[in-house]
């Protein structure tokens, strides 16, 4: 009952901060979402709820014109004299009535065409008149769920914090952005988050900004996960066809020109639905579009629905987006989760030039207490009234959160997640302190149990305490790996200290010691779960291990934005170990390999010999011209594909207990990935590297290279490994070059194929090259498909490989790519 009254204080609070306010519905009283309302002749203004209600801030108290666009209505100007405040207006729209009188109809050609084809000649212009501008920003999120069951892979999901009801319905996320930006084309950004707030988070920092509203249709590619061809994009003849559905004027006397959008082809990357063209100008008036998530090649997505709204202001003479909605629908296993974001762009002022130093590297930051605004701010500020449901949201959760965050309550459901079962030995058990904000974690000895010829069955589990401050977060975690093999009959135990001490320049302190049995390549390119099938199945046993004993100290941090770099070291006792068992599931003629790399049929003697060395590493990562958000409690780097990552380092091993152990290495690498236009994406990733003084150093310290003889991958991209080669055989002690190509179409080529377009896949090329001294350098061809699978259900890949030594024809297979595996692991 206390919170019943609470709200309604609050709906009359509201109420007296109100100015111009009131429903938009059509004739028949259904309310109407995402009107464009604003005040004539400038680029004041505000949209409608889903409920119809707006609100209208208003300067001149006196009289003011108030225009209610709304896409397939009529315009309607409303001239008020306002004596009081607030001040109610509610507003019925009619339908539009179109007409085709204007247009010449020839029997020659698509009276959509003409206009199509001026709307794409005066893009550019059209485009550089909104090129460069200052406007304030609102930004409103909301996520749903529907029917969401109380258990998902067997772990129980409860309400979420109170967010669902007893049907597994309701709001899960619900916030809201005010900000002020700075825009020029086509990528410098500048905002300044005015005021954040998250339902049920009153120390949160809402992430939906203007960075990721920038949906120009003026532009070729519109960005949704995947770069979709704009209807009215240089290109946009190959992939739609075009209707025109009728003619208008608005309130400015101009022809508007109703346009269906048809795609040529269902699969491409293109929208459906209908965009309005401005007769003369050719500018853009209103986009009402939809697209399909298998075209987004986003399987969980059903549809996803763009509208906006534009304003013209005749003193400018420029057609200004004022309203953006984006809503989608996704779901899988029968649960339903819909998003929508509406944006309010506001107070426009277009600028012929910015001063030099405008744009930085920071694209985004805060103002001091951005997230402690109070209800009187929000209800004069917010441009866009809230539903029933969402203030009821607020309320609720904001309730919830303070009995939630109260020690009783933290106490209470510590004492019921701290409860210990004898099956949780097997399972896994956590005790946690929430007050606090600490946590104990074992993993059990169920969740890692693997299998190798020199271990045999072995069991693996970690215990972990880790504490965190999540104001500035940051964290410390320490505790131990403890591992046992039954076959070897042997014990082996890490502990392990790691410390980020601030999210600023993410500085992160590292301890750890103990004794491991690791593999030769420490880049581990065979998984345990992997090995574990081929060994037990087919007695491939390619995973080669020797007996780490160590103590590691290492520290990372940004030294300046976008420079990394990293320092380790490290002492080691490095020791053989050998096959202890020819234990297999599928009995069968075929004979283990022994555990040495360097001849897989010498069963007596090892690879390496015990000894002991301690190495330095630097390394040091450059992501050059990488912007950033800056938050309250740390950074957020933002990657720019416009340039590569240059990574460099150095390793030096020295103080062996032979002097022959020791040598300096020097390494280099660039990665570089980017999205050509609607090709699809290119990735390079090239690698060198050399050796000095190290002609008798340890088989461990050796370059190797990430092989693959198992013939199945986890990894989602192949730019850092090879898909045939044999784990050791080109492992270098001298120099090297190695050179990863792979470019994914994205579904282009594939799209445009009859019948093979039905899979929804993507086609993907490859080369992989290996040169080392005194061996032809090896290669590999790949063509592979991607997506494969059924339904939403697409996380197969398939690739066939071809490799050469040289110029001479080695082999060739398939790769089987199974990234869902890695979350077994």
């Amino acid at each position: 009952m206390k919170s019943i009254f609470t709200f309604i204080l609050i709906l009359i609070f509201c109420t007296s901060f109100a100015q111009v306010k009131g429903i938009v519905s059509d004739e028949n009283g259904n309310p109407l979402p995402f009107v464009n309302i604003y005040i004539e002749n400038t680029y004041i203004g505000t949209t409608s709820n889903e409920k119809g209600q707006y609100e209208l801030q208003v300067q001149n108290k006196e009289q003011v014109t108030v225009i209610f666009q709304y896409l397939g209505y009529k315009t309607q100007k409303q001239i008020l004299n306002i004596n009081q405040l607030p001040y109610f207006l509610d507003v019925k729209l009619k339908e539009e009535n179109y007409s085709l009188q204007e247009v010449v109809i020839s029997s020659k050609e698509n009276p959509a065409i003409p206009i199509i084809r001026k709307a794409i000649a005066a893009k550019t212009v059209n485009s550089d008149k909104t090129g460069k501008f200052t406007a304030d920003f609102y930004s409103k999120g909301i996520f749903k769920l529907k029917n969401a069951p109380k258990k998902i892979f067997g772990q129980e999901i409860g309400d979420m914090d109170g967010a669902l009801d007893s049907t597994g319905s309701g709001i899960i996320y619900l916030s809201e952005t005010v900000s002020k930006i700075t825009y020029e084309k086509p990528d410098n950004l500048k905002e300044k988050i005015i005021a954040s707030k998250i339902s049920g988070n009153n120390n949160g920092f809402s992430y939906n900004t203007a960075q990721g509203t920038r949906f120009d249709f003026y532009d070729n590619l519109v960005e949704l996960g995947t770069n979709m061809i704009s209807p009215i994009a240089d290109n946009a003849f190959s992939y739609y066809k075009y209707t025109l559905e009728g003619t208008f004027y608005d309130e400015h006397n101009q022809l508007i020109n109703k346009i269906k959008v048809i795609p040529r082809r269902d699969v491409e990357p293109v929208f459906e639905g209908y965009i309005f063209i401005v007769e003369d100008s050719w500018a853009i008036y209103g986009i009402d579009l939809q697209t399909k998530g298998y075209r987004m090649k986003q399987e969980f997505v059903n549809t996803m629905t763009l509208t906006q709204n534009f304003s013209y202001n005749p003193n400018t003479k420029i057609w200004a987006k004022n309203i953006q909605s984006l809503h989608f629908e996704a779901g899988a296993f029968g649960i339903l989760f819909t998003g929508k974001f509406t944006h309010v762009f506001s107070n426009y002022e277009f600028k012929d030039r910015f001063e030099k130093k405008t744009f930085t590297r920071e694209i985004l930051s805060f103002e001091d207490q951005a997230n402690k605004k109070d209800n009187d701010y929000w209800n004069t500020m917010r441009p866009v009234p809230l539903t029933d449901e969402e203030s009821i949201d607020y309320l609720k959760k904001d309730s919830i959160q303070t009995v939630r965050k109260s020690k009783p309550y933290l106490d209470s459901i510590d004492r019921k997640n701290n409860k210990f079962k004898i099956l949780k030995v097997l399972n896994g058990y956590s005790y946690q302190n929430s007050e606090k904000n600490w946590k104990i974690n074992y993993d059990g000895l169920l969740k890692s149990i693997y299998f190798n010829t020199v271990q045999g069955w072995n069991v693996t589990s970690n215990i972990t305490y880790t504490k965190r401050n999540e104001d500035e977060r940051t964290f410390t975690s320490f505790g131990t790996r403890l591992n046992y093999g039954f076959a070897e009959d042997k014990f082996r135990a890490t502990a392990f200290f790691t410390t980020r001490l601030n999210a600023k320049n993410f500085s992160t302190l590292s301890f750890r010691a103990g004794s491991q049995a690791v593999q030769f390549n420490q880049n581990q390119p065979i998984s345990p779960l992997l090995n574990s099938v081929a060994t037990l199945f087919f007695k491939e046993n390619y995973m080669k291990l020797f007996e780490k004993n160590f103590i590691n100290a290492s520290y990372s941090q940004e030294v300046t934005n976008g420079f990394y770099t990293s320092f380790a070291l490290e002492y080691a006792e490095r020791s053989p170990l050998f096959d202890q068992t020819d234990y297999t599931l599928i009995k069968n003629k075929k004979a283990y390999l022994s555990n040495n790399p360097l001849d897989p049929t010498d069963f007596e003697n090892a690879a390496i010999e015990k000894h002991n060395l301690v190495k330095f590493n630097l390394n040091t990562r450059f992501n050059f011209g990488q912007k950033y958000l800056s938050r309250p409690d740390g950074k957020i780097p933002v990657s720019n594909d416009d340039y590569p990552t240059l990574f460099l380092g150095y390793e030096k091993g020295f103080a062996g207990n032979e002097s022959s152990y020791n040598y300096d290495f020097v390494a280099g690498r660039i990665f570089y990935e980017r999205s050509l236009s609607n090709k699809g994406t290119f990735g390079i990733n090239l690698k060198g590297g050399k050796f000095f003084n190290a002609d008798e150093i340890s088989f461990v310290d050796y370059r190797h290279f990430n092989g693959n003889q198992i013939n199945v991958s986890t990894e989602n991209r192949y730019l850092n490994q090879f898909l045939q080669l044999p784990y050791y055989s080109y492992s270098t002690n001298k120099s090297y070059i190695e050179t990863h190509f792979e470019h994914n179409f994205e579904g282009y080529i594939m799209n445009k194929i009859p019948l093979l377009n039905k899979l929804k896949s993507t086609l993907i090329l490859g080369y992989h090259q290996l040169a080392i001294p005194d061996v032809k350098p090896y290669q590999e061809f790949t063509v592979g498909l991607d997506k494969l699978g059924f339904g939403k259900f697409k996380f197969l890949r398939l690739d066939y490989v071809r490799s050469y030594s040289g110029s001479s024809y080695i082999g060739d297979g398939f790769m089987f790519g199974m990234e869902f595996l890695g979350v077994l692991e």
